[in-house]
């Protein structure tokens, strides 16, 4: 007992905001051996490090569920951008892109948005996995599986229908993700090469995703004029599939369109009614 409370840490006088939606409190919050052990008023401090927070708030550590850090959680593991404004867990693989599983000498747009070709080195996710054991990054990772990356590493030419065959591969590599810890599949059907790809092939794909406890997250194929045509697509994607969907950065783009996640927004909520959904977006005006 003595050796735990040698590793004591309490935040003492803070405002906590626990992240269940439950109103903000004061309370003391002790951290031991990384993790939070005790949450109160008055918690006795002695043979610990004591941190006067008074003031200040005390909250669990952001999750930025929409990121392209692959490559930068091995180049800076420090991860500074991200700690540095409370984000403690990265997901990574989204919009179809991720690094794994794939080796490529000359990766085509938009897998580029990664990094260099020369980024493309692991064939598995199980190698992604084993170079993030090794850089040990200051955030967590929760990796999914991109379907435009499963097609660059199954197809001779990934912007046309895939065969039965490489769709059976893209399974196989997808199945060896979700073995080695990938927490879902994501797609950009938005752009090539994941535009080539009908419902059928992704909601093949989505199917392993599921029967493994993952999710399946995308960038859907128009966000314009036709957004809820393109969320019903995802919707039966996910009910196909039998997997959670989680629709990436919901907006309605172009002039014409702004004002009409009165109707999304709507049509998202009826559909929550029959399946797992969930949304993410970025609160500004730009693209990430």
């Amino acid at each position: 007992m003595n050796e735990r409370r040698h590793h004591a840490l309490i935040l003492k006088g803070g405002t906590v905001v626990d992240g269940t939606g439950a109103s903000r409190f004061a309370a003391d919050v002790c951290i031991e051996d990384e993790r939070i052990a005790a949450v109160g008023a008055n918690l006795a401090t002695r043979d610990a490090d004591v941190q006067d927070v008074a003031g200040r708030i005390v909250a669990p550590g952001f999750i930025d569920v929409h990121t392209h850090d692959d490559q930068m959680l091995l180049a800076a593991p420090q991860m500074l951008p991200k700690i540095s404004q409370g984000v403690t867990t990265v997901v990574i693989g989204n919009c179809g892109i991720s690094l794994a599983p794939l080796v490529h000498t000359d990766a085509p747009p938009p897998l580029n948005l990664l990094g260099g070709s020369d980024k493309y080195v692991y064939p598995t996710m199980a190698a992604y996995v084993a170079a993030l054991g090794a850089a040990r990054p200051a955030v967590n990772v929760a990796a999914l599986i991109g379907h435009s990356t499963l097609r660059v590493a199954t197809m001779d030419d990934p912007y046309r229908p895939a065969t039965p065959a490489e769709q059976s591969r893209m399974i196989e590599l997808l199945r060896e993700g979700m073995d080695a810890g990938a927490t879902g599949l994501s797609s950009g059907v938005f752009y090539a090469p994941g535009a080539a790809a009908d419902i059928d092939e992704l909601a093949l794909l989505a199917r392993v995703a599921g029967d493994t406890g993952g999710v399946y997250t995308t960038h859907i194929r128009d966000e314009s004029d036709k957004v809820l045509d393109s969320l019903d697509e995802a919707f039966a994607t996910g009910r196909r599939g039998s997997v959670p969907v989680v629709v990436s950065h919901h907006k309605c783009a172009g002039p014409r369109n702004w004002g009409r996640t009165v109707q999304t927004l709507a049509h998202i909520d009826t559909a929550r009614r029959q399946q797992p959904i969930a949304l993410d977006m970025y609160p500004y005006i730009a693209g990430s």
